[in-house]
């Protein structure tokens, strides 16, 4: 991963991961969320600003002041992630409004 963007959707947290392919010609250039250009980074975080509006929902917002969290933290989210959705696989953790089968 390059990076993360803490997205908040209905308000709630929801992790949009930024990498780029290892056959992508770029993967050689891009290796943490400062390489990738700004505007590339504005213009995906205004797409998921603005994606569910169709649908009239109301725009989505963002934490961390809209910024970019860098690939060490996109490594931490990750790993927090799966450890969170193990649990819940594991029946550790209650499953609310989640199917889990």
């Amino acid at each position: 991963p390059l990076g993360v963007l803490a997205m908040i959707d209905d308000g709630e947290l929801d992790w949009k991961v930024l990498a780029v392919s290892v056959d992508d010609p770029l993967a050689e250039e891009y290796n943490d969320i400062d390489d990738v250009p700004a505007a590339v980074l504005d213009g995906v975080r205004e797409w998921f600003r603005w994606y569910k509006t169709p649908d009239d929902k109301p725009l989505n917002g963002f934490g961390f002041d809209e910024k970019y969290l860098n690939a060490a933290e996109a490594e931490k989210v990750i790993e927090e992630t799966h450890e969170a959705w193990k649990k819940l696989k594991a029946g550790e953790t209650e499953a609310g409004k989640l199917w889990v089968k």
